[in-house]
């Protein structure tokens, strides 16, 4: 579904906002897939996701929906790797902290709580993502941890100054 430049200069001031909010900005401390953060994961499959849905053949997408789940999926606010109490069930409860978190803190829908819970299946087989957008942030969530986890962690700090100017605008 083709966006028009109204809706993209639209989703690009609801991208500015996120991504200069001091809140989110809090995700950069809180590191992830061998060298990532939250901050720089969480703005990677924002746009992977938006830019899968705009290519997709599927009528009556939210890319509002898209966009705020994939910036607030995981919106946790903890390094769970420090915390033993946390380590364990960490796949399965983040999801539903980071929804209760985004929702406190941004009053996010219904729908976007969804996709934020719903972002871990099948490690949480509980939480099936039912709509398309769901679907959409969570393969797209899946493709970004692959490519992180699977790239250097000594490559990737060379690269942060590249991420962080990748993930500067969503439509770029």
């Amino acid at each position: 579904m083709k966006l028009t430049e109204e809706e993209k200069l639209e989703l690009e001031k609801v991208y500015q906002a996120f991504l200069n909010d001091e809140r989110i900005l809090k995700m950069q401390s809180i590191p992830m897939h061998r060298g990532s953060n939250c901050y720089i994961h969480s703005f990677k499959v924002a746009k992977r996701a938006v830019r899968y849905a705009e290519r997709s053949r599927k009528k009556d997408i939210n890319f509002h929906a898209i966009l705020l789940g994939a910036i607030l999926h995981d919106y946790y606010l903890y390094d769970w790797r420090s915390d033993r109490s946390k380590k364990k069930k960490h796949g399965h409860n983040h999801p539903q902290i980071a929804s209760e978190n985004a929702f406190r803190d941004f009053n996010i829908s219904k729908e976007v709580r969804k996709i934020i819970e719903s972002h871990m299946w099948p490690i949480n087989i509980k939480e099936y993502p039912d709509s398309k957008e769901a679907r959409i942030v969570s393969i797209c969530d899946k493709a970004v941890t692959i490519k992180e986890a699977s790239t250097s962690k000594a490559y990737k700090e060379k690269s942060k100054a590249y991420y962080l100017s990748y993930i500067s605008k969503l439509f770029k």
